[in-house]
Order: C-alpha cells, then sequence, then structure tokens
C-alpha cells in the first residue's frame, strides 16, 4: 500500500517540478524527508525508486541504521552540533548544514580519522533566521576560502532554508539570490571548491525553487504524509 502511495505522489511530484523548471534548469533531485518516520514507513521507499533520504537528528539516523544503512543514501540536513558529528561520519553520504568553522573542523576532524572526505554544502540564511542555522550570503566567501584547505570536506555546494510563509514575491527574492549567488561562485572557480548543488525547497516552496534552479529539493509531508511534520 504505502509503495504504490509513494510511487503515485514521486510520480506527481517529478512531473511538477519539471514543468517549474520551465526548461531552463533540470528538473532538481527529491530528497525525501524522513524525520519522524519509522523503518517500516520509509523502506517501501525503495521499491518506489527513491533511495535517498534526509534525516534531521543524529539520533534518528542512529536509531534507523540498522534497518536503512544498506538500502539507501542517507543526508543529514538539519543542524548538527559538533560533538555528534562523531556518531554519523559512517553512516551519512553527505551533510548539508555546514553553517560554522567549528563544525567544519570536526567534520574535518573525523573525516579524516576515517580515511574519507566528507561531502558537505554550506548552509545560508538567505532571510537571516537565527534558530535555523545558516550563514549572511556575505559571510560564504571568506568561509569557503577557510573550508577549502580542509582535506577531510569536500564542498559541493549550498543549502537554504527559507522562511515559513505564504509571501511568494518575497519567496521568489530570496530564491533568485541563492541562484545568483551559487552561480556566482562557481563562475568563481574557488580551487578544491565544487559547486554542483544548490539544495533548496520544502513541500510547500518546492516548485518556486525548482523555478529558480535548485539541484535539490527536501521533500517531507508531500511524500510521505504528515508525521508531526510542519511543512
Amino acid at each position: 500500500m504505502l509503495t504504490q502511495q509513494y510511487t503515485a505522489r514521486l510520480a506527481a511530484l517529478r512531473d511538477a517540478l519539471a514543468a517549474a523548471s520551465e526548461g531552463r534548469y533540470s528538473p532538481p533531485e527529491i530528497i525525501a524527508v524522513t524525520k519522524t518516520h519509522p523503518a517500516e514507513e520509509i523502506l517501501p521507499l525503495m521499491a518506489a525508486g527513491q533511495v535517498i533520504i534526509g534525516e534531521n537528528r543524529v539520533q534518528e539516523i542512529v536509531e534507523k541504521w540498522p534497518d536503512l544503512g544498506e538500502k539507501f543514501q542517507i543526508h543529514l540536513i538539519g543542524r548538527l552540533q559538533s560533538n555528534k558529528v562523531k556518531y554519523i561520519m559512517d553512516k551519512v553520504c553527505m551533510i548539508q548544514s555546514v553553517d560554522r568553522p567549528a563544525l567544519a573542523l570536526e567534520i574535518d576532524r573525523q573525516a579524516c580519522r576515517h580515511g574519507v572526505r566528507m561531502p558537505v554544502l554550506i548552509q545560508v540564511s538567505p532571510a537571516g533566521e537565527e534558530q535555523k542555522g545558516g550563514m549572511p550570503p556575505e559571510m560564504v566567501r571568506p568561509f569557503l576560502q577557510e573550508v577549502r584547505r580542509m582535506p577531510g570536506l569536500a564542498v559541493r555546494g549550498l543549502m537554504a532554508v527559507m522562511p515559513n510563509t505564504q509571501d511568494e514575491a518575497y519567496l521568489s527574492g530570496l530564491f533568485a539570490g541563492m541562484r545568483q549567488l551559487f552561480e556566482q561562485l562557481r563562475e568563481e572557480a574557488i580551487d578544491g571548491v565544487a559547486m554542483e548543488e544548490l539544495s533548496m525547497g520544502m513541500s510547500g516552496d518546492c516548485l518556486l525553487a525548482a523555478r529558480h534552479g535548485a539541484t535539490m529539493v527536501r521533500i517531507g509531508s508531500a511524500l510521505m504524509g504528515a508525521r508531526n511534520y510542519t511543512r
């Protein structure tokens, strides 16, 4: 039953994202946000063709890992405390929420201990909402100059969490600003930095994100159904 629901929702989402991209951009990759959902509700995603999932909390990743670890590519998409990095280094394939030097240093340290380079995205706060994490857009360049020298980090692009608002014009401006920053950094070709991914947009605003060139959208309730999930 869940597999059929997920298959139908994924098909509808992919069609809508392709239409929203309007031929200007490639449709974004869907990251299925599985926070608060138990493993038995996540496993049917495989049969529906969705193997990239996003989790917000380290504790949930650790708890679900025995059931999901060999089956899914897990992205950490929530705020990450430096003292919890060590618990997920062998469990995630990307950390999307790197937003401060202390966190970058700890990821680098743990990655070197494991003999890996961890793919990361730099989290930006386009609206300046401190509670959501992320750095101001003007701080991204100096931060990239700092982290590009860390051998345990592989910078792959940018991530942003937008305000929870119905003001489409305001959101459109923020999305456009993120795409502009992404393209500028890509053109600058900073040594040691690859601008490949722009992760922005959630269930409520993913089509607007696709219209402005997101390469990844993080979809929770629109795919998984509501379970203590507000967007």
